[in-house]
């Protein structure tokens, strides 16, 4: 590529320059650089500033690819930094990646960024463009989709961490000839960033609710109905509450913790499992920790979530499944306005290879019914 400057509303895009140094060093040390560049020395110094400005840039334009420093149009101030890198000239491929200071997030600095440059490297030759991210970075996630990037899965063991070990990454990508939009989600973010009748609050599950989800995922009859019934395990756990933003901005799962409004106290978990994005129908599974049951916080949390869902997705039939001995979750689905529609028998994996009954339960959007 060419190394010449780029303009883009609200951002200019830049070589970078000796006196970038000392942001760059102010901004290679904030925790969140940090969490997702692992492989930055630790702790940053201006030293290793000043090497990146003189030896890193001048490396990436040696390899066809590119650095840019993401600045301020007004002020000329590094806002980030931009860059495409491990380029496939045989392939016409290169990889964007980014990372944005402090002072300058929660302004589209990123996004902004990524578009401009993606558009420059498809006029310099490029026909694919990649973007690889953590899944636990979420931020990331939202830039990629927002700049046109289409999900392709995960790649195991692709990025390196801190301590050497291995982590995989989510994959995104988008193509010379791809419109660039925003990729439309199938799953929008709450309004407000939750829903609440009053009594019963649903929130986004975030990675601090790890502890929570493990005593309420242990609770022997909860551990029952899991598929398969087994205790789960720690740092599944962990990962699941890490990732589960990403899950949602992908359209896969939503994945919410039931609070008391009262109190604030998490009470339980609620998930919408988007399966048959094809058909319009997605499941629903739920579980209420035993300081809070007989409160009816189950049909609330199905009712609320189902209204939210048939009003803002392309959503048209949830279903949801009970095993047969279990009385109370069928109580709480014809609650919620659910109909049971079948029996299906050895549908779920069991204990030592054996197989569980199911019965399959569906509302639509007119089912759904009002709750006191």
């Amino acid at each position: 590529m060419k190394p010449e400057t780029i303009e883009a509303p609200g951002v200019r895009l830049r070589l970078v320059r000796d006196n970038d140094a000392a942001d760059i060093e102010t901004a290679c040390n904030d925790g969140d650089v940090r969490r997702f560049l692992p492989s930055l020395p630790q702790p940053y110094t201006r030293d290793d500033a000043q090497r990146f400005v003189r030896d890193g840039a001048t490396e990436a334009w040696a390899t066809g690819g590119g650095i840019y420093a993401i600045a301020d149009p007004a002020t000329d101030r590094l806002l980030g930094t931009i860059g495409v890198h491990h380029v496939d000239n045989d392939r016409a491929q290169g990889e964007i990646g980014y990372w944005v200071a402090p002072w300058a997030r929660g302004k589209r600095v990123a996004t902004t960024a990524t578009k401009a440059l993606a558009a420059h490297a498809f006029a310099e030759g490029f026909d694919r463009l990649e973007l690889l991210t953590a899944w636990e970075n979420a931020k990331s996630v939202r830039v990629a989709l927002a700049a046109g990037f289409q999900s392709e899965g995960a790649r195991r063991g692709a990025a390196r961490n801190a301590d050497g070990t291995r982590r995989e990454v989510a994959v995104f990508a988008r193509l010379v000839g791809d419109p660039g939009e925003p990729v439309k989600r199938l799953l929008p973010d709450l309004p407000g960033g939750q829903l609440t009748d009053g009594v019963l609050t649903l929130r986004p599950v975030a990675p601090a609710d790890a502890d929570f989800y493990f005593d309420l995922l242990s609770t022997p009859d909860i551990i029952a109905s899991h598929v398969p019934p087994v205790a789960p395990d720690r740092e599944e756990i962990q990962l699941r509450c890490e990732r589960a933003q990403t899950r949602w901005l992908l359209g896969e799962r939503a994945d919410l913790v039931m609070v008391d409004a009262a109190t604030g106290a998490p009470a339980g978990d609620i998930g919408l499992y988007y399966q048959e994005p094809m058909t319009g129908q997605a499941m629903i599974g739920y579980c209420v920790h035993p300081a809070f049951r007989g409160r009816r916080f189950a049909t609330r949390a199905s009712v609320l979530l189902g209204r939210w869902v048939f009003a803002n997705t392309g959503i048209g039939r949830l279903i949801a499944g009970t095993n047969p001995s279990n009385a109370g979750s069928q109580k709480v689905l014809e609650a919620a306005g659910f109909l049971r529609e079948g029996y299906q028998r050895s549908r779920l994996p069991g204990l030592a290879g054996g197989r569980i009954d199911d019965i399959l339960w569906a509302v639509l959007p007119g089912d759904l019914r009002e709750t006191t």
